[in-house]
């Protein structure tokens, strides 16, 4: 069945179940924000070693997402939907071992498995919600589905952060060092055995939601077929590597989902290094999705009634590059929100507003014209989401070898590639030629 085709009921009713999975989406991914953090202190990491929560959870997504559209061609987007779900379960599960044998390498599996379910569900479910409607209105119901993501990302590590921590942990935290070998491993013990009770609720929650989605009234679309006009430009075609606006579209994903999880999964080690403490800290993620948020509503509201979601894209990329600026060359000390800490970390936070609607003005112009090479087209972007899983790495290291603040440089040149895919990248349709096409979503 062709979105456009969907009646306005069934199209409502679409919405609603892939907003849910998108809410889903964001309480598993952004409670890393805080995992980082606490495995570092728990496990005894580097900033470099901690960062591979990142790696684990997001390198499925390159591994995973090419054979997710495989899975989804022979099972279709509910029953596919199920299995993502069910193999995120078993990742949440694999936390009781990893927590009672206190071993980094379990947790790491756990994530991989996570990041697996989630890949197989990205890669059904932004084709999806893409194809669900008019074209033009693609980043609309982007945003919202959005704002059900990074709603989740606001709440989880609150949440997380209010089930786990305790108030006396932050003199916990500094005692640790002092401790005797066999009061710190005792000590350490207690702290990480605390993930096992969320994420065995985490893993039910998840294998209850698999069986509900596989029997729900959310219809297949069928993005095999194609329109007279778009079966001609693709007749020729035998590899989605002849999209170039698909691939250099990939590559502006790699770079936008990094730059996102930079932001967010950074800032409370940054707030860290101004003297804040953790239990404080942990607000500065919910901050940043905030903002993110904000932008979404505009989103909504704005497109295309006052302006398209390619000029939105432009806004972002151009906003992003000036708040990553900020951040790196301005200081001085601020009270805002009963925080006091140095300015630039207020521009890490504004990043949420530049990022909330480069991802809606992606994917719209990057599947356009895709046709039968819709479903691998999309795996291909979803690959780009390794962007979650490198970027970080990059930061880390930077992070150790100057400092948390100079580590930031790292997201200049990823804006100004994001720049020009906003501008000139997504209308390039031959590679040899340089050939353009003027897109009505530009």
């Amino acid at each position: 069945m062709e979105g456009s085709l969907l009646s306005k009921r069934d199209t409502v009713v679409s919405l609603v179940i892939i907003g849910v999975l998108f809410f889903i989406f964001g309480f598993v991914s952004w409670i890393n924000a805080i995992l980082i953090p606490y495995f570092k202190i728990a496990c005894e990491l580097t900033h470099f070693q901690s960062y591979l929560v990142a790696l684990a959870f997001y390198i499925s997504y390159l591994l995973i997402s090419v054979p997710s559209s495989y899975l989804l061609k022979r099972t279709g987007f509910k029953k596919g939907m199920m299995i993502a779900l069910w193999v995120m379960a078993a990742g949440a599960f694999m936390f009781v071992p990893a927590a009672l044998s206190r071993t980094y390498g379990l947790f790491l599996t756990g994530l991989f498995l996570l990041g697996t379910g989630l890949a197989i569900m990205q890669t059904a479910a932004n084709p999806y919600i893409t194809i669900l409607g008019s074209k033009e209105r693609a980043a609309q119901r982007i945003s919202i589905m959005g704002i059900c993501n990074k709603g989740a990302g606001i709440l989880a590590p609150l949440i997380f952060a209010a089930v786990i921590l305790r108030s006396s942990d932050a003199a916990l935290f500094q005692q640790i060092p002092a401790m005797a070998p066999d009061q710190k491993a005792a000590a350490l013990d207690e702290l990480i055995r605390r993930v096992i009770i969320p994420y065995t609720v985490v893993g039910c929650v998840l294998f209850v939601l698999g069986i509900m989605v596989r029997y729900s009234p959310l219809p297949e679309i069928n993005t095999e077929e194609e329109n007279g006009t778009v079966a001609l430009a693709n007749s020729g075609k035998t590899s989605i590597f002849q999209f170039p606006h698909l691939v250099l579209g990939a590559v502006a994903i790699f770079l936008h989902v990094g730059t996102q999880i930079v932001a967010i999964d950074t800032i409370i080690n940054y707030a860290g290094s101004m003297g804040i403490q953790l239990l404080e800290a942990k607000s500065f993620p919910s901050y940043t999705l905030a903002a993110t948020i904000t932008g979404y509503m505009i989103g909504i509201i704005c497109i295309p009634r006052f302006f398209s979601q390619g000029t939105a894209l432009k806004i972002c990329t151009f906003l992003g590059l000036l708040f990553s600026l900020l951040l790196l060359f301005t200081k001085g000390q601020v009270t805002l929100l009963g925080h006091q800490a140095d300015v630039s970390i207020w521009f890490l936070v504004l990043l949420g507003l530049a990022n909330s609607l480069v991802w809606a003005g992606i994917w719209p112009l990057a599947l356009d014209g895709l046709g039968r090479f819709t479903k691998l087209g999309a795996s291909l972007m979803i690959m780009g989401l390794c962007g979650n899983a490198i970027m970080p790495l990059v930061y880390g290291y930077f992070a150790d070898v100057f400092n948390v603040r100079a580590a930031y440089g790292i997201l200049v040149p990823c804006y100004a590639y994001l720049i020009f895919y906003a501008v000139r990248g997504y209308r390039i349709r031959n590679w040899r030629r340089g050939e353009i096409k003027l897109s009505r979503n530009g």
